[in-house]
């Protein structure tokens, strides 16, 4: 029988704390409901106290929602000291939320007790156990956090053990011991979850923080321990090195300890719902994070594609199928023939192996990577360089030429970039010019200006990404560059990648820019001229 652990998720509010990540009120809607279908059983909305009030709009908007799977928990502190619970703003903040569920955190470190609250150690176990009674009048549900846990008990055991006994005196339906400093080693995480298990009847669950990068293998260690609820973020977004990563722990809870954390058959929404959250965020989705990162089962190297082509548990420890995500066969130049062949046969299923084509368009590739192409993370301009060798390649336009100039008129002023372009489509001649914020900006405007009347699904696609590298720095201003430009169709959501090199950054800038267009009306119909 599998075990059940509850997945109490924490983005909306420790995730908000992270550098570079601020959510509004929409995103934080968007992201919670997005998190109940996941199937969370919890989802932290924040701090609705007197100085927040984007958080309690939250809780303003989600009483009116309906949710199906998770609960909406509200985050608070005890009362202050030597206040009573019911003339305490901030109880009386997290009551008002109307929340079912209210997590409030006391202090477990001595250390926090005297020098950060300022208050007498007797004081501050009377807080805790008021604070939770108090709530436990007026809420469905109390969570207890307490905060510091691991570096109270080794600064006093005792005392640590003692804030627990007055949260489970005040009727916590479930202390959760925080590793708030991260810092706490596994194996001691584990000696000290055995003395908390061998006193406490109440349920217990593990909160970490990411700064020994341990705040995963230590959530996982704790459930294993016998905690009954895990804390943690998406993508592990919080403070400092961040919380524990909620992508990395249910898949290792569900699919190598058996554990069941989320409702049959959402596992392998896990690799979206990364990618969503990251989205919001405004944060690039790191493609090196495990199970749902783009490079989590991207194969590069020929004896590695080899293998697991043949037997794929060679060198993938779960399929990626069931993180919803999906095998990657890198190009480069340590692609062989099985490499090549794999990513055609996606093209023509019904491709031979010995094939010419295939033996073609592996030459090809390795000639333009001595020439500084890199095809990696470039799947868009592999497919129309294949096409072309094959004589399916699709020609939107013939390019009669264009001229890009940039003007700097005084020291201290902005240079002004201007292109003009001439291409012509079926049979059609067009003649634009466009400004821009830089000289490929505008060569992107002129050309979109040209093509969008012909093509009106151009619409629908963007940049996302342009990166340049210099590929041989010892040849100074006349090294030759390598241009990789990310483009995405917001019909569906779909990015790839396109590359191309050049000693002129201008030149390489407008292949991979056409190649980029080019790919994008293919793959959404909207490569035939509008008549």
């Amino acid at each position: 029988m599998m075990r059940e652990v509850q997945i109490y998720d924490t983005t909306l509010r420790d995730g908000n704390q992270a550098e570079e990540v601020s959510f509004s009120v929409e995103d934080k809607l968007r992201i919670a409901r997005r998190l109940d279908e996941f199937g969370v059983a919890f989802i932290e909305g924040g701090w609705p106290n007197q100085t927040n009030p984007l958080d309690r709009e939250f809780f303003e908007r989600a009483r009116d929602l309906d949710w199906t799977n998770a609960r909406i928990a509200a985050f608070g502190s005890t009362r202050r000291g030597d206040v009573a619970p019911e003339d305490d703003d901030n109880l009386q903040q997290l009551v008002a939320s109307s929340a079912p569920v209210v997590t409030i955190f006391g202090k477990s470190w001595t250390l926090h007790v005297t020098e950060v609250l300022r208050v007498s150690l007797e004081e501050n176990l009377r807080m805790i156990e008021d604070s939770v009674a108090y709530l436990k009048e007026h809420a469905d549900t109390v969570f207890f956090d307490a905060e510091q846990f691991f570096d109270g008990f080794n600064a006093d055991r005792e005392y640590a053990l003692e804030t627990l006994r007055a949260a489970a005196r005040g009727g916590a339906d479930l202390i959760c011991v925080c590793d708030t400093n991260g810092g706490t080693l596994t194996w001691r995480l584990e000696e000290i979850l055995a003395t908390v298990r061998n006193e406490f009847q109440v349920p217990i669950g593990i909160h970490c923080h990411n700064d020994s990068g341990l705040a995963v293998a230590n959530t996982l260690a704790a459930v294993n321990m016998g905690c009954t609820q895990v804390q943690g973020t998406i993508n592990g977004y919080g403070e400092r090195a961040g919380n524990a990563n909620l992508c990395s722990i249910i898949p290792n809870l569900e699919l190598k300890m058996g554990c069941r954390c989320l409702p049959e058959g959402k596992l392998p929404e896990i690799t979206s719902v990364s990618h969503y959250v990251a989205e919001l965020a405004l944060i690039p989705h790191d493609h090196r994070q495990p199970y749902a990162g783009a490079s989590a089962f991207a194969h590069k190297g020929g004896m590695h594609i080899n293998a697991v082509l043949k037997t794929p548990v060679s060198f993938e420890h779960v399929p990626p199928e069931t993180v919803g995500n999906e095998r990657r066969l890198l190009l480069s130049d340590q692609a062989g023939r099985t490499t090549v062949y794999e990513k055609l046969q996606r093209l023509w299923p019904d491709l031979e192996r010995d094939d010419p084509l295939v033996a073609t368009v592996l030459a090809e590739v390795k000639t333009l990577e001595k020439n500084g192409y890199q095809f990696e993370a470039a799947e868009g301009s592999f497919e129309l360089l294949a096409r072309r060798l094959k004589g399916e390649a699709a020609k939107l336009f013939d390019l009669h030429g264009f001229r890009v100039m940039i003007e700097k008129h005084e020291q201290d002023a902005d240079p002004y970039s201007e292109a003009t372009i001439r291409i012509e489509v079926d049979g059609d001649m067009s003649h634009t010019a466009a400004e821009g914020t830089g000289p490929v900006h505008a060569l992107d405007t002129a050309l979109r200006k040209a093509l969008l009347e012909k093509y009106p699904k151009l619409a629908q696609l963007h940049l996302t990404d342009y990166k340049v590298r210099v590929l041989d720095a010892k040849e100074g201003t006349a090294t030759a560059v390598q241009v990789l430009i990310q483009t995405q169709d917001d019909a569906d959501g779909a990015q790839w990648g396109t590359v191309a090199a050049h000693e002129n950054i201008i030149e390489a800038s407008w292949q991979a820019l056409v190649d980029s267009i080019i790919y994008g009306l293919q793959r959404n119909g909207g490569d035939r001229p509008a008549q």
